[in-house]
């Protein structure tokens, strides 16, 4: 573990995450990686704070179990994490969080170990009576010994030889000090000398007194080990406990450190997936650089060459990668956008250093091949090789690593490689599964960007970089010479090709620019048409309620009256009236069972169409049948999932007189009734009615309670009660909508 962190150039970065641990532990969490995320993810909800700090009580455990007797620190630090949960359980938690704080039950005789100490992990005044007595007894002894102290330093003897009139302490002790000679006038023990020639000096007088203070401090100890004694018996009966709370308490503390740590510096937690269908880094920084250019690359494919110039951070890219990779494996949150996609893979290699020494008698390449060997007994396993022709001749080494990273990448192992041997890269490039990736060069400025270029060959630009480190020109020409024009103009036609691949990258990028503001046209456009279409119907709406409120006003008119021209009139007023019409601006749309679709401001998924009616599933978990030419398109295609066929239940509504609809589910089992009662209340909104009437009877009780949690839930209830006497009583409930 420590080994990938330093290759990784983790260490600093990991080392600050673990300062936040309660205590010293390895960053690797034990258990389901899903359940951990899920977790973490519920903790940054809340404003927790951090744990206590802790030592480990893995001995203290041990001792418990071989019946030993606890010190009373140790004690402490177990009532530590008692409290820690106890505070936690006064949140008002929810989800997977709230079922496992609830799981950890405190006994009570521990839970009340809890006022014995205080915050320094001192006991409390009061417990225990003989203990608050010496206590008392050592603070009064304490002063006594000071006033002896001030009664000989105040002697009028002892003033020529005092050196001051303070108290030293020396060796524990309170002392005075004095100028030889001084025991003439004072009996006193010579504790020490002072640098000027000095003496400290205790006063035989308060002696006794520390005597007493000796007698004190030893009862004292005495009474503080029966005490631990007892609390030893008590925390050994509750052994288990102990241990299984001293672990969740680790657990916790991994979340919550996490948490913390990402909330620092907005950094994201990415869960590994499974499936490798797309892996990318998006806007990846690298925790050891300083204001580091984001990197954004896709490595999907499962070998992976990065090529291009040098110190043009290639090595960096690699390692960038894998520490991606690394992180996400253990949770741990780093800095990134969040449409960053890693794969899960069961171990991280690096080879990265040079493994010849002295001490190993083993060449560079041939170390290489040792450790090439062992990827051979392995699977998903993600590998990052740098330089990876090290040691050995160029043309040989390519033709053996094309072999070896085709037998790797046959055994799932995803292989990271730089390099500047252009064979290989040629060689490897007629793969499928293979990605290049090239390190791109400032031509005008002549230095690295630190960006990269998928799908081309890069070149290494050594001369450039040679003159940019301060080899003279003269040397770097004659070099020129040397390597040829036939080959030099083979690096110029990597360039230009990867001068092509920038610039087709860059024509994509405009276009797709392009696209989103014609997206975002077309969407404005279709807004306004929306807009246009309410303002119409609502102008239509005003100008029939103007309407009709003329109407009433001469039927009141003509109340009293009988004539064939006042019929007449309203008879054409009213044919006037139903000629009012409106087109709505909405180009017609040809819709499919599964589409999105928005009904006024509603919005759901298309699950059936009858003829002019059809019906959708709204987002608010309710169905509504409405008019086929009403709906209008809303987003993408959703597969709607296979519902098992269930024998229809006719179910009569009526309107009556008194204003509201009826529905009686006497004789429904509770599924059944909540299910009609689903579909009644939906058909209910859709006509219009405010409140309605459903009968459930008295019965046993079991279908009145399945209808009061179903009407507590449903988002479109406003209100319901009992019905009165004479619509049912207990028996039925008045609804409002």
């Amino acid at each position: 573990m420590q080994s990938i962190i330093k290759k990784l150039d983790l260490v600093d970065y990991i080392d600050n995450l673990q300062a936040l641990f309660a205590r010293e532990k390895s960053i690797v969490i034990q258990g389901d990686i899903n359940i951990h995320f899920s977790l973490i993810n519920e903790i940054s909800r809340y404003e927790f704070k951090s744990p206590p700090k802790l030592s480990n009580l893995d001995r203290a455990l041990a001792l418990l179990q071989k019946q030993g007797v606890l010190k009373l620190d140790e004690i402490y630090e177990f009532i530590k994490i008692i409290k820690y949960f106890i505070y936690l359980n006064r949140f008002s938690l929810e989800g997977k969080l709230s079922s496992w704080i609830e799981k950890i039950i405190v006994p009570d005789d521990i839970e009340k170990l809890c006022d014995v100490f205080d915050d320094k992990g001192q006991l409390t005044q009061g417990y225990n009576d003989d203990f608050d007595m010496v206590i008392q007894n050592l603070y009064n002894n304490k002063v006594n010994i000071k006033d002896a102290l001030q009664k000989v330093i105040n002697g009028k003897n002892l003033q020529p030889y005092l050196v001051d009139h303070q108290v030293h302490l020396v060796h524990g002790e309170q002392t005075l000090l004095v100028r030889g000679g001084f025991n003439h006038v004072l009996k006193a023990k010579v504790l020490d000398r002072s640098t000027g020639g000095f003496f400290f000096v205790l006063p035989h007088s308060i002696s006794d007194l520390k005597q007493k203070q000796s007698d004190l401090e030893n009862l004292k100890s005495e009474i503080v080990y029966k005490i631990c004694q007892e609390y030893s018996i008590l925390f050994r009966n509750n052994l288990m406990f102990l241990k299984f709370v001293n672990k969740e308490f680790d657990r916790f503390d991994h979340y919550i450190s996490r948490v913390h740590f990402a909330a620092q510096n907005d950094r994201n937690f990415i869960l590994p997936s499974k499936s490798h269908t797309v892996q990318k880094l998006v806007d990846f920084k690298h925790p050891a650089l300083k204001d580091p250019k984001p990197v954004s690359i896709d490595f999907t494919k499962n070998i992976i060459m990065i090529t291009g110039v040098n110190a043009g951070g290639k090595t960096m890219l690699l390692k960038s990668i894998l520490s991606a990779v690394f992180m996400s494996k253990y949770l741990i949150p780093y800095n990134c956008g969040k449409q960053t996609k890693i794969g899960s893979y069961k171990e991280i290699q690096a080879v990265l250093d040079d493994p010849q020494s002295v001490k190993n008698d083993i060449s560079t390449f041939a170390g290489r091949m040792v450790e090439f060997s062992r990827l051979f007994t392995k699977s998903d396993v993600i590998v990052g090789v740098d330089e990876i022709e090290l040691g050995t001749d160029s043309d040989e080494a390519a033709s053996l690593f094309k072999v070896i990273i085709e037998q790797l990448e046959s055994k799932n192992i995803k292989i990271i490689i730089t390099t500047h041997h252009k064979r290989l890269a040629a060689l490897m490039a007629r793969n499928e599964q293979t990605q290049l990736i090239a390190a791109l060069y400032d031509e005008e400025n002549r230095k690295p960007t630190y960006e990269f270029l998928q799908g081309t060959i890069g070149k290494s630009y050594a001369f450039e970089t040679a003159s940019r480190y301060g080899i003279p020109h003269g040397v770097v020409q004659k070099a020129k010479d040397v390597y040829g024009k036939d080959k030099d103009k083979l690096n110029d036609l990597i360039e230009r090709s990867s001068q092509l691949e920038r610039e087709l990258s860059s024509k994509i990028k405009y276009l797709d620019e392009q696209i989103d503001i014609q997206t975002k046209l077309n969407s404005q456009l279709n807004d306004k048409k929306e807009n246009a279409d309410k303002q119409i119907n609502e102008q239509k709406a005003i100008l029939q309620k103007q309407y009709q409120n003329a109407i009433d006003e001469a039927k009141k008119i003509i109340k009293n009256t009988d004539t064939k021209d006042a019929h007449r009139l309203l008879n054409n007023a009213h044919k006037k009236a139903s000629q009012i019409k409106t087109k709505k601006i909405q180009e017609p749309v040809e819709l499919k069972i599964g589409d999105r679709v928005k009904y006024n401001n509603t919005k759901g998924v298309l699950i059936s169409i009858k003829g002019t009616k059809a019906t959708i599933d709204t987002d608010q978990g309710m169905k509504l049948q409405v008019k086929l030419v009403d709906l209008r398109p809303s987003g993408k295609e959703v597969k709607l999932k296979k519902v098992p066929y269930k024998q229809k239940v006719k179910v009569t509504i009526e309107k009556p007189k008194e204003g509201f609809i009826k529905l009686d589910l006497h004789g429904q089992r509770g599924d059944e009734a909540c299910e009609n009662l689903d579909k009644f209340i939906s058909d209910s909104l859709i006509n219009g009615f405010d409140e309605v009437l459903v009968y459930h009877g008295i019965g046993t009780g079991k279908l009145a309670h399945a209808v009061k949690e179903f009407l507590d839930v449903h988002p479109r209830i406003i209100s319901y009660e009992d019905a009165p006497a004479y619509l049912g009583g207990f028996g039925a409930k008045v609804i409002k909508l």
